[in-house]
């Protein structure tokens, strides 16, 4: 795409071409392209992981995240639909891998306001066990979290207001709380289930969090509250296919083309997430410190020196030292350095 001339086309032949062709040839595509991209992923051997997820790795074969994003009210910034009610839009929920960053699994829901309660069906079907599930509040069933107990299937997600039975306590100290509890003790539909609360204070907020893994050598209680806070790589995902990818801009008033845009962005950003993880290779940093957006905008300066027969390589003119000031690697004050994560499954 970077070397192809563009070619001007009306508005109107390009809504036509959205009605026509079919979307589900971009979600072959993508569906083929991600074990690919994962292949990639494992070859790469100098960037390193964060703690977290290097241990988390050595217990679980996978670490994903699933989330929801409305895309209806996205839609109403466009002129064209201000005016009129908007009838299309739906909803997307995405898989993201912890690990790796890439999506996993997406579906799309053509109703905005859908629960995410309705879409453990869909999550059921597409998780294997060996898998550490972490989700947020949205998804919070009784039902739905013992089937996943049983089939093998480890997850973490925020308490919500409840009452619930403590059954032993693991660790007590000023700033941890790790307990077994019993949830759904009381009467009610839902049978009661055995999980772990893990609470750690943060300055004078205290959070807290359920996990199946009721052993806290497999997960000790700051790595609890370390891999769920990474669930928001998942809303950082939505964020830049949205905002950066320009998927919040409806080009076409068909199901078709709004299915087509969501995957040709969503195949667009693997893609994207690959570089990423090559260049925090080449560097020798955790991905994380790669900053999407701006190796994303790189390639316009990246095209003008191809042009100007400057450079061919695309890694070697993003990773070069006398291009650094394109910003590709996040800059971090000192002050916001985080100390080193405690693993310890009892911390004193």
């Amino acid at each position: 795409m970077l070397w192809c001339k563009a070619t001007c086309v009306s508005q109107q032949a390009l809504s036509k071409r959205f009605l026509e062709f079919p979307a589900s040839i971009f979600e072959q595509v993508m569906m083929e392209l991600i074990p690919k991209l994962q292949a990639r992923w494992l070859k790469r051997k100098n960037r390193p992981l964060p703690a977290s997820i290097r241990f988390a790795k050595t217990k679980f074969k996978r670490i994903w995240a699933v989330d929801g994003s409305t895309l209806e009210a996205l839609f109403r910034h466009l002129e064209s639909l201000q005016e009129k009610a908007v009838s299309l839009g739906g909803k997307i929920y995405t898989i993201v891998d912890i690990t790796t960053y890439l999506p996993v699994k997406i579906t799309f829901d053509e109703n905005p306001n859908c629960s995410d309660a309705t879409m453990w069906d869909w999550l059921h079907g597409c998780t294997p066990d060996g898998t550490l599930l972490v989700f947020d509040r949205g998804f919070y069933d009784f039902t739905e979290f013992a089937v996943l107990m049983r089939t093998g299937i480890a997850w973490i997600t925020r308490l919500k207001k409840a009452s619930y039975r403590v059954q032993r306590t693991l660790t007590h100290t000023p700033q941890v709380v790790d307990q077994i509890i019993e949830l759904g003790h009381k009467r009610g539909r839902a049978k009661p289930i055995i999980v772990r609360l893990v609470e750690i204070r943060r300055e004078n907020t205290w959070y807290r969090y359920i996990t199946s893994v009721t052993n806290p050598v497999d997960l000790p209680p700051y790595l609890v509250a370390d891999l769920y806070g990474r669930r928001w790589h998942i809303e950082t995902a939505f964020g830049l296919v949205k905002r950066l990818l320009k998927m919040s801009y409806l080009w076409t008033g068909s199901i078709n083309g709004v299915k087509l845009q969501i995957w040709a962005t969503w195949l667009f950003y693997a893609v994207l997430i690959d570089l990423a993880d090559t260049v925090a290779n080449e560097f020798e940093m955790e991905a994380e410190k790669i900053s999407i957006e701006m190796l994303f905008r790189s390639f316009y300066h990246f095209n003008h020196a191809y042009n100007q027969e400057l450079s061919n390589d695309l890694i070697a003119y993003l990773t070069s030292p006398k291009n650094r000031d394109l910003g590709i690697v996040k800059s971090q004050p000192k002050s916001r350095r985080q100390p080193a994560l405690n693993l310890s499954p009892y911390p004193a």
